[in-house]
């Protein structure tokens, strides 16, 4: 299941992995068929993204976890030591190449993920398994682990960028930030060359925010600088208390829980951004090659910065992520949403095969059907992915 709109950044993938695109669309296409067909059950999930730690060694601006307001600060001194270790990582690495003809991808993320201690043993078992894998990173530690990255097959780093140099250092909070990422980068580069390899690929994420937006051209520049293959601006995510209150009043009522996730992307303005200089900076990257991701049209990207309440019309704004990805917690938790605060069960205490259908995330997937999307929804990035 891809959005038309998507079309364009899917065959850029797809050229740049070819096998893995086919075998993504085959079960994005078993996971549509569930969706329409069953009562909240679904098809195996295409993708496990796997947050090895909550863990940061940055505090970015935007960061819905660790900036200035991100939800990760709140985090209890117990709650962020949480980790899986090594072996129950290999133990859900095995389940899953054992239960599933087509085993999922694998994305590690955190917090940073190259601050997790084990790492290099995880990526290890993952690639020996067959099972494709990528880590999003601010890429500071990457000196550390290109060598043991690129022997270990690892197929994709994603990179977020923030700007050129200087615009990068200032967002992240720490001057030398790009330098030292920028370091890592030629070691891998290098040790790509000696192993004859092109793998891992760097893709570059980038966050459209008040500080950056006028030097997006600037930023894919500098992406190519470092190598990446593939640039993609990714638009803010933020919302208002008001729907926060509003979203959580639903999630309690109905699962129990509150969205504490999201609490960091709460505004108490709108982002100051020129929306007219915005879609120009946007069609100038576009000509050099970099995406946009969600590719909202010129009035939506309008509508989009101008208003607290927004609602896609380019997209079928209906969610479809709980049918295609589950979330693995640094605890644990098996959960539906990146940030919805959900939790299904723990792979501590049952496999995933056996969490993915059981009652619970069948409930949560007909009650995300039958609303097409929570009242949060409209700035994740994920109901604009399916």
């Amino acid at each position: 299941m891809i959005p038309i709109r998507n079309i364009g950044r899917a065959l850029k993938k797809a050229r740049e992995f070819p096998g893995y695109a086919l075998k993504a669309l085959i079960q994005r296409s078993r996971s549509g068929f569930s969706y329409f067909l069953f009562r909240g059950r679904s098809a195996p999930p295409e993708t496990v993204s796997l947050l090895l730690t909550y863990r940061c060694n940055l505090r970015c601006k935007m960061c819905g976890q660790w900036g200035e307001t991100g939800s990760s600060k709140f985090y209890t001194p117990e709650i962020l030591r949480e980790e899986l270790d090594v072996k129950e990582v290999g133990k859900l690495v095995d389940h899953l190449k054992r239960s599933y003809t087509f085993p999922p991808a694998i994305t590690l993320f955190g917090g940073e993920p190259l601050l997790y201690g084990g790492l290099i043993e995880v990526v290890e078992r993952i690639k020996g398994n067959g099972m494709r894998l990528n880590i999003i990173t601010n890429g500071t530690l990457l000196k550390k682990y290109a060598k043991d990255l690129v022997s270990a097959k690892l197929d994709e780093i994603i990179f977020s960028l923030d700007g050129p140099p200087d615009v990068h250092d200032m967002v992240r909070g720490r001057k030398g930030v790009f330098d030292d990422a920028k370091e890592g980068f030629l070691i891998l580069d290098e040790e790509k060359r000696r192993l004859k390899t092109t793998r891992p690929v760097l893709n570059v994420n980038s966050t459209i925010f008040d500080f950056n937006y006028l030097d997006i051209p600037r930023t894919v520049k500098t992406a190519r600088s470092l190598g990446a293959r593939e640039v993609t601006f990714h638009h803010l995510i933020f919302i208002d208390g008001g729907r926060l209150k509003s979203h959580n009043r639903e999630m309690r009522e109905h699962f129990g829980c509150e969205s504490h996730d999201w609490a960091g992307f709460v505004l108490d303005r709108l982002p100051d951004i020129d929306t007219k200089r915005l879609r120009e900076k946007l069609a100038e990257a576009r000509s050099m090659g970099a995406t946009v991701y969600p590719n909202l049209t010129d009035d939506e990207i309008e509508a989009y910065y101008t208003n607290f309440t927004f609602s896609p019309k380019s997209y079928s704004g209906r969610c479809k992520s709980p049918w295609m990805v589950a979330y693995i917690f640094p605890d644990g938790t098996v959960r539906p949403c990146l940030s919805l605060g959900v939790k299904i069960g723990n792979i501590r205490e049952r496999p995933l095969a056996e969490i993915w259908n059981d009652y619970l995330y069948r409930r949560f997937r007909r009650r995300v059907k039958e609303r097409g999307r929570f009242d949060v929804c409209d700035r994740c990035t994920e109901l604009y992915r399916f």
